[in-house]
């Protein structure tokens, strides 16, 4: 599988949130929402930037595959990528500037990111050819541009392949990429990678052993040895069962220091397949939700589990 730019919240009375739709800005009426899943982003890369992710999970090798078939516009100075898919933030295909629609066009920064995740991944000689496709995206002054044009040159219009557009230039975020991928290069590491997060998620490979549900991420399986969490806005009592209302438990909403009321329910060993029936008494109303709620116990998480 494969990261995609924006998910849809899961829900019990819709398909999976990979057949759902988000909606894309910069778009003519009418063509704004695309499907969740065909839309990319390299934003995928931080992931791994922030030590959330080894460079070389499988998850980040197919997104970046992804990323590579979908995003990559190889231009004179080295490879660029666009933000995502259907982006419309960019001059038009006749090159008339965005007028509140366009076409999206290659962003240099990217090139910084995607070199910081090469580096990340032991590929130095990569991430500096990626710091030469960056600084040769720059404009007669040594100033980056936010995007570059990736069409044919049109000189009437000022655009050249592979030259600045009429974007934004100097972007600020560009050469605070640029300083950070040389700082980097210089280290040999990714220098602004929090060691935390790798001691967290990559070392210790720590994963949650809850799956959360709330009322905007109605999930419907839960991984056998995972403990369900519901997650509510105000207190509640939460009725359940796991045999069809046979038997029924209730489970108290605990309030933590954020204001999220929490009930974890424990249904970590029940057999594949079983449901976990469920709903909701709310006692500053004194009234119950009157709709039933079901999660299904799948699989075994192929991740490991947090220790306890």
């Amino acid at each position: 599988g494969y990261y995609v730019r924006i998910a849809p919240p899961d829900s019990a009375e819709a398909g999976s949130p990979k057949d759902g739709y988000v909606p894309i800005k910069n778009r003519p009426p009418g063509d704004t929402n695309r499907p969740a899943e065909q839309i990319v982003s390299p934003d995928a890369l931080a992931l791994v930037r922030f030590g959330l992710r080894a460079a070389d999970d499988p998850r980040m090798t197919d997104t970046v595959k992804v990323i590579d078939a979908q995003l990559r516009c190889d231009l004179p100075q080295g490879p660029l990528w666009y933000r995502y898919n259907g982006d419309g933030y960019g001059e038009h295909e006749d090159g008339a500037p965005f007028d509140g629609t366009g076409q999206g066009r290659p962003w240099p920064l990217l090139a910084g990111e995607r070199a910081h995740y090469e580096l990340a991944a032991g590929r130095r000689e990569k991430a500096a050819s990626l710091l030469a496709a960056l600084e040769g995206s720059a404009g007669p002054g040594g100033l980056l541009p936010e995007q570059v044009w990736d069409g044919a040159d049109m000189p009437e219009r000022e655009l050249l392949h592979g030259r600045p557009s009429g974007s934004a230039m100097p972007l600020v975020w560009a050469h605070s990429e640029h300083i950070k991928l040389l700082r980097s290069l210089r280290d040999g590491a990714v220098f602004d990678m929090p060691p935390q997060g790798v001691k967290r998620y990559i070392e210790a490979k720590t994963v949650s052993p809850f799956r959360t549900w709330r009322f905007n991420n109605k999930i419907r399986t839960v991984p056998a040895g995972k403990t369900l969490r519901v997650e509510l806005l105000a207190p509640a009592t939460v009725h359940w069962s796991t045999d069809n209302w046979a038997t029924a438990h209730d489970s108290q909403t605990v309030e933590n220091d954020f204001g999220i009321h929490l009930a974890d329910l424990a249904v970590s060993g029940l057999p594949k397949g079983s449901t976990l029936t469920f709903t909701f008494f709310w006692p500053g109303a004194g009234d119950w939700e009157n709709v039933d709620f079901s999660v299904i116990s799948g699989d075994q998480d192929s991740q490991q589990t947090f220790p306890r």
